[in-house]
């Protein structure tokens, strides 16, 4: 097939990668316009844009999909798919209708849950057991498309959304080659969603990164991991706010939720709603990720006082 891909951070790159090193060929490259980042807001190119260029390919960054010229100018290259990889951009039917095998999408959830932007946060948030890559045909409706094929994988008990994402993108990108080739072919077909369980991954907020101490400690362990690594975890210690990287689900005395029930090298104990949580790395306003005994150097904590929500 002649291939047109639209993606931006590292989870479509994988994809890309194994997209160029298969039989089809990529005509051309669609990411999101280099944006400042880091302390010197210097201008960065997406992780798709470096891919692409390094393999000579062409790379357009429009702003929006809705300008006639772009619609134009993607129809011309008379590729018979756009593949999607979270790109960013909401595709309209002008785009939808260009390709003879449609817009394909390699979305990182088993759908019709977690349909939209945050399926790898929402799915630990949730406590899911497990998730996967659903390769999906597009549609004006939000992840609403047949779904060709579904590949699973468990969700481990420490998984982060930066391990799960890695575990994922690494999936997406073995299942969308062998896919593209059996669309071609015919042998694939496109099945309905189911419409019993459908949920909504709805885009997280720095503040729904806030710790509520008084939530069950399993689910804050589960917020823990569902924000590392964005926007992180994080609470009030102090009047300073405190990332929380990595914690441990543990036992300990009954105290009032965000208390401070144990201090060592180990660990801070804090506890919850019901249960308790051994924070082992956070990061000072400033500084850098740090095991809490190297953060402790720098930052005394003692038994009895508070995080608060």
């Amino acid at each position: 097939m002649r291939l047109i891909f639209a993606g931006t951070p590292a989870f479509a790159a994988v994809a890309l990668d194994a997209i160029l090193h298969s039989s089809h060929q990529v005509v051309q490259v669609l990411t999101q316009p280099d944006r400042p980042a880091g302390r010197g807001m210097k201008m960065v190119s997406s992780e798709v844009k470096r891919l692409a260029l390094s393999h000579g390919l062409s790379v357009l960054q429009p702003t929006t999909l809705r300008d006639e010229n772009v619609v134009n100018s993607i129809a011309g290259l008379g590729a018979d798919a756009l593949i999607v990889a979270a790109y960013g951009l909401i595709l309209p039917p002008g785009v939808l209708s260009v390709f003879q095998y449609g817009c394909i999408n390699i979305h990182a959830s088993v759908l019709p849950r977690w349909r939209g932007a945050a399926p790898i946060q929402r799915a630990l948030l949730a406590g899911d057991r497990e998730t996967g890559v659903s390769i999906m045909r597009m549609e004006e409706g939000l992840d609403t498309g047949p779904v060709f094929t579904i590949e699973r994988i468990r969700i481990e008990s420490r998984d982060t959304s930066s391990t799960l994402h890695d575990k994922l993108a690494a999936l997406g990108a073995q299942t969308i080659v062998p896919a593209l080739s059996g669309i071609e072919s015919g042998s694939l077909h496109a099945e309905p969603q189911a419409v019993d369980g459908i949920t909504y991954a709805h885009k997280i907020t720095r503040e729904q990164a806030r710790i509520d101490w008084r939530l069950p400690a399993v689910e804050v362990d589960r917020a823990v991991r569902a924000f590392n690594p964005f926007p992180a975890a994080f609470s009030s210690f102090e009047e300073q706010v405190v990332k929380i990287w990595d914690a441990e689900l543990v036992s300990g005395p009954s105290a009032e939720p965000g208390e401070i029930t144990a201090v060592s090298e180990a660990g801070i104990v804090v506890a919850c709603g019901s249960g308790a949580l051994c924070l082992t790395r956070l990061q000072r306003p400033g500084g850098k990720q740090l095991p809490v005994a190297d953060f402790l150097r720098g930052f005394p904590i003692c038994p009895g006082q508070r995080f608060e929500s």
